[in-house]
């Protein structure tokens, strides 16, 4: 991160002098007192300056967006990148064509890339953690109602059958969307089994 030393006649003094020469606003900075100095003997004999060190905090927004930016150009697409900030959450929403290979297999391309974002948006651990949703066509909204029909269906398959149904493997943000669908069941349960990336969702009769 950019950083300067600047001297003053006090503390403010030095660290305005400093938001000046870096044209930045204070909520943008770190601000360390080296030394808050001193006014010396009547103001004259012994004087000594302030002295601050002022860190230009990582603008990890902008971080995002070139990353992003990096990999549609390097895979050839074009898109329009809005990225918001709200209680910690940086949501990413993408327009545009081809966003199918963004996309990808049920949105293994997507969580992957998103996964990556996150990285790049937490590197260094200097912010607290920032939470980020990839989306684009509003995907993730989708996916969730159809996760939640399956899971409705598979729990009248179990009914029907008084049999446990095992469901495809899926990661672990699908696998809370099915687990929480059919939570007030009285009927069913459900329970996860196997190893990453082939962790599934169990549909059991309730004991």
């Amino acid at each position: 991160m950019k950083f300067i030393e600047v001297t003053g006649k006090n503390v403010d003094e030095a660290v305005n002098s400093a938001l000046k020469e870096l044209n930045v606003t204070k909520d943008r900075v770190i601000i360390d007192v080296i030394d808050e100095g001193s006014k010396g003997f009547f103001n004259i004999i012994g004087n000594k300056p302030a002295k601050v060190k002022i860190t230009v905090k990582r603008d990890y927004i902008e971080d995002a967006n070139k990353f992003i930016r990096d990999v549609l150009d390097s895979m050839g697409i074009l898109a329009e990148v809005r990225i918001n900030e709200e209680n910690d959450i940086i949501k990413v929403d993408l327009t545009g064509p081809k966003m199918g290979l963004i996309i990808g297999y049920r949105g293994e391309t997507l969580d992957s890339l998103q996964y990556l974002i996150s990285l790049v948006v937490n590197k260094g651990h200097d912010i607290p953690y920032k939470k980020v949703v990839l989306d684009t066509e509003n995907y993730r909204a989708k996916r969730e109602e159809t996760l939640k029909r399956v899971a409705l269906k598979t729990a009248n398959k179990v009914n029907k059958s008084r049999r446990p149904f095992k469901l495809e493997p899926m990661n672990p943000y699908e696998r809370r969307i099915i687990h929480a669908a059919l939570q007030g069941n009285d009927t069913v349960c459900t329970y996860s089994e196997g190893d990453e990336p082939f962790r599934r969702v169990v549909v059991a009769l309730n004991k």
